[in-house]
């Protein structure tokens, strides 16, 4: 019993760390693409602030179309840009870019509806008292909205972690990696069921901790 944990461990510790660090680095990058995304979804909208309909439905669509898109295939499209970034498509560090590229427009959707929470009347106020569109970007909507916006960013980070299973099909390494090499290949049920269990743990840990710094941080 003792020679199987072990070689479970073994088998399942490095692969843990492969997935938390392409988590981790996926969601860094998609925020900080889908944030300034998501923002101009807000204010170029008709009767926002820097008011761009035509802009907008533009962007709209092609944010829409990105969402579209599953993520094996996309996975394979960007095999080129993979490889011109980091000099190979296998492995945790090339799969961050399809990982990124993935989840950016599902951030800026989820940016787009956590500003859209803001109470009109301040940011009315706030033009009224000659705010420009960036001190309201930065004074009002995202401080209002940042405990939704955690929560947005803890469900990208599940998302994340069930792409990054999928794109162990396509040696991407991590859990998902590991479950399809042994849990399926190998007919080895001892380390599929391991592996089940501890991405459970994981989303499981991710919005504990998501929904504990959301309600710190709401000060309504």
């Amino acid at each position: 019993m003792n020679r199987e944990l072990m070689r479970i461990l073994s088998l399942l510790l490095p692969s843990l760390q492969q997935t938390i660090y392409m988590v981790v680095v996926s969601t860094i990058f998609s925020v900080v693409l889908g944030l300034p995304l998501g923002v101009l979804l807000v204010i170029t909208e008709k009767g926002g602030i820097w008011e761009k309909p035509s802009f907008n439905r533009i962007l709209g669509t092609v944010i829409n179309i990105l969402r579209s898109i599953p993520f094996l295939i996309l996975m394979i499209v960007v095999f080129p840009l993979s490889r011109l970034i980091v000099g190979t498509t296998i492995g945790t560090t090339a799969t961050i870019i399809p990982l990124s590229i993935v989840a950016t427009p599902f951030v800026a959707r989820v940016i787009e509806s956590s500003l859209k929470e803001v109470d009109r009347g301040a940011v009315e106020a706030s033009l009224s008292m000659g705010a420009t569109p960036f001190q309201i970007i930065t004074k009002v909507l995202i401080p209002e909205s940042l405990p939704s916006l955690i929560q947005g960013i803890t469900l990208t980070m599940i998302n994340i972690i069930g792409y990054s299973a999928m794109a162990g099909a396509l040696g991407g390494g991590g859990l998902g990696d590991l479950a399809i090499r042994y849990g399926s290949q190998r007919y080895d049920t001892h380390v599929l069921i391991a592996t089940v269990v501890v991405l459970i743990i994981v989303v499981q840990a991710i919005q504990f901790a998501g929904n504990y710094i959301a309600k710190k941080i709401d000060r309504r």
